[in-house]
Parts: C-alpha cells; structure tokens; sequence
C-alpha cells in the first residue's frame, strides 16, 4: 500500500493495529502507533485509541494501555471495556475493579461485555468474593445484563478456586440448562485441584453432549496426571488414540528481535525445530519423575 504511494487513513490504522494485537507483535504495533501519530498527530481518534488499548493490553504492556486511555478524547464505553477487559488478561483484578467503579463515577453504563471483563479478572486474580458480589449486584438490578457466558465465568471462578460444592449447586440453579462451556469449567477446576471423582462426572456429560470431544479426554488425562496417576493417563491417552480423535491443534507465538514466531501442537516446520524439541526433552526430563516424563515423552504432550 505504502510502496504504491497510498496513504493510510483512520480505518487502516485501526485495522493493522488491530492485526498486530491478535499475534501479540509488539514491536509491529509500536511502529504502527509511531506512523498514526506522525500522520494524524496526538489527538487520534476514539477507534484508533480503542484498538490501541487493546493492542497493549494484549502485549501486556498495561502501562502504555493506561497512557493512551488516559490521553483519549472522547473515550466511549468500548474504551474502559477495553482496558478492564486487558486487565483481565492479565490477572490485574483489583485495577479492573478500579477502572470499573471508576467507570460508573464517570456516568458511563456498564454493558454485558464490561460485566464480563469484570468476572474474569476477579476470577483471574482469585477474587471470587468480589467476583460474587458484583455478579449477584447486576442479577438484582440488570438481570438483563447477563448471559450465559457470565454464568460460566462464575462456575469458572468457583471451581478454580475449589469451591465445588457451590458451583455444583450454581450450576444445577441455572435458569436454563448448561452447555458444555459448564461443564468444561467444572472439570478445568478439578483438573487443578486433582478432584478425580467429580472430574470424571463433568467428562460424562461432556461425552453425553458431544461424544467426540477430544478436549474433555485431555482436561481428564491432565487432572490424573496432576494427581499423579501416570498410569490412568496413559489409559487415557491411549483411548484418544484408539478412537482417532482430533482435536484443532494448539496455537502459540512468541515475538524475538522484530520477529514473530509462531508455533502449533506438534510442529515440525519451524527451521529450528531439533534444537526446540532436544531443549524440550531436556526440561521435561529434569522437572518430572521418570514415569511422567515417559508418558509426555511417549505421546509427545
């Protein structure tokens, strides 16, 4: 574009930075930010402004995402939904709750995205009383508000924190009947906590709803293995194969020098995927016992 001597506008710059944020590139989305600025000046527009909070927030470069909030004219509700919700991500739950009572001294209405925002970073930071409080505030005044993802966070929250009891019974109070994402949580809860039995009753239903979710064997295997029952894991593994599940493989990325990285479940195209794999090996082998570095070794986990 720029090599055909077209001039970016508003909606370009929001777009690539908005680009850079969904691969965390850092230093692209700097270079972007610097180029907006010097075309359009220091007052950037309220899109520009949001897709730059975002993008830092993503980075987690919070203190940059602050800057430019705070330097923001016009900031709408999208601009404090997106700073709560980077504050979420990154486990920073009492500002977040900051920014969101702050948000309401500033007149501005909450929507069903800020309450989401809001019950992940007090799930995220293990604020589950907060995280109770504000939920069961907007169930009595803006039940309206609520969707079945806020339901999900508070099961979330309640079985990270080993609260099972309560999110057993939160989950059979439901006003509606719980889908997987529940169910999934739930066993996300117990895979931390290593609580086999009731892990195993959330992968029932999960296999009742969808029976070739590989996803549901896997969180099960990971709360055996977080147990210590490597030979349970294996039988689990094992099924997987034998049933020739699949699942979308796992994506991640790192940006080194100005480069970004990308990895995926398995990779091998990476050219320096030997020395990634032996460097591997030699972290698994050292951080665990024999018998679970065999397993992840086995089934390349």
């Amino acid at each position: 574009m720029l090599r055909e001597g077209v001039m970016p506008t508003e909606p370009t710059f929001s777009c690539v930075i908005i680009a850079a944020a969904n691969i965390a590139a850092l230093g692209k989305g700097k270079s972007f930010h610097a180029y907006a600025f010097k075309s359009l000046g220091d007052q950037l527009n309220v899109f520009i402004g949001n897709a730059l909070i975002s993008f830092y927030a993503k980075c987690g470069s919070l203190d940059d995402s602050l800057l430019v909030f705070d330097k923001l004219h016009g900031r709408n509700v999208v601009s404090w939904n997106a700073l709560i919700c980077g504050y979420a991500q990154n486990g920073r739950g009492k500002e977040a709750i900051e920014l969101f009572e702050r948000m309401l001294v500033s007149g501005f209405r909450p929507t069903d995205v800020t309450i989401l925002g809001l019950l992940w970073a007090c799930n995220h930071a293990g604020l589950v009383t907060e995280g109770y409080s504000y939920f069961n505030k907007v169930r009595l005044k803006e039940s309206n508000l609520l969707k079945p993802e806020h339901y999900a966070c508070m099961v979330d929250m309640l079985s990270r924190s080993g609260r099972f009891k309560e999110a057993e019974e939160f989950i059979h109070q439901l006003p509606f009947e719980p889908g997987i994402g529940f169910w999934k949580a739930l066993l996300g809860g117990c895979q931390i906590h290593s609580n086999r039995e009731l892990g195993e009753f959330a992968a029932r239903k999960i296999k009742a709803l969808i029976p070739g979710d590989v996803s549901s064997y896997i969180m099960l295997s990971n709360a055996y293995a977080a147990a210590g029952r490597w030979e349970i894991v294996l039988t689990v593994r094992r099924e997987i194969k034998e049933k020739q599940l699949k699942r979308i493989p796992g994506c991640s990325w790192i940006e080194i020098r100005n480069k970004v990285h990308v990895f995926l479940n398995k990779d091998c195209k990476h050219c320096q995927i030997d020395e990634i794999y032996r460097a591997l090996r030699v972290c698994i082998q050292h951080s665990l016992d024999s018998e679970a570095a065999k397993v992840l070794i086995e089934f390349n986990i």
